[in-house]
């Protein structure tokens, strides 16, 4: 499985959980910052630095917001200065696949709520917009209804 990462000044990049994690600078037991929780984990804003200098990219301003979508179609949008502290769990203590979040897990340690913490990441979308700098964080899942849900009568 791969996570799709879309940022206006990069394009869309996809990777593995192991190509994104050898991106990170440095690597941690994830207790440092959150209790309770087992696992390796990489500083998201450590992570995204590295990640603009090997794409030899620069944004001339800093990014504003990152929205977040797990594979059962939860979203979280987070201003970029609640992250200060985010991380991603991506691998088990021994070094295996999560069990539980697969394939990676971003936390929001001190973030505006709990619902930040998205399980099962698929994509991230990185955002430079100053209307969006301005939003509260939001999230929920995605209400999607396909053509035919629309078309079916009701009982």
């Amino acid at each position: 499985m791969t996570i799709k990462i879309v940022d206006e000044h990069v394009g869309r990049v996809r990777y593995t959980v192991s190509e994104l994690a050898a991106i990170a600078p440095r690597r941690f037991p994830v207790q440092e910052r959150v209790s309770g929780v087992t696992g390796n984990a990489f500083d998201w804003p450590a992570w995204y630095e590295a990640w603009l200098q090997a794409q030899q990219a620069e944004p001339g301003r800093p990014p504003t917001r990152l929205e977040v979508e797990g594979a059962d179609e939860f979203q979280a949008g987070i201003p970029w200065g609640e992250l200060k502290q985010a991380l991603v769990l991506f691998e088990q203590e021994d070094g295996s696949p999560l069990t539980k979040g697969y394939p990676i897990r971003l936390y929001v340690p001190g973030g505006s709520s709990e619902c930040l913490n998205v399980k099962s990441v698929v994509r991230m979308r990185i955002l430079y917009d100053e209307e969006a700098a301005v939003k509260s964080s939001t999230y929920g899942f995605k209400n999607t209804i396909s053509p035919e849900q629309l078309l079916k009568p009701r009982s």
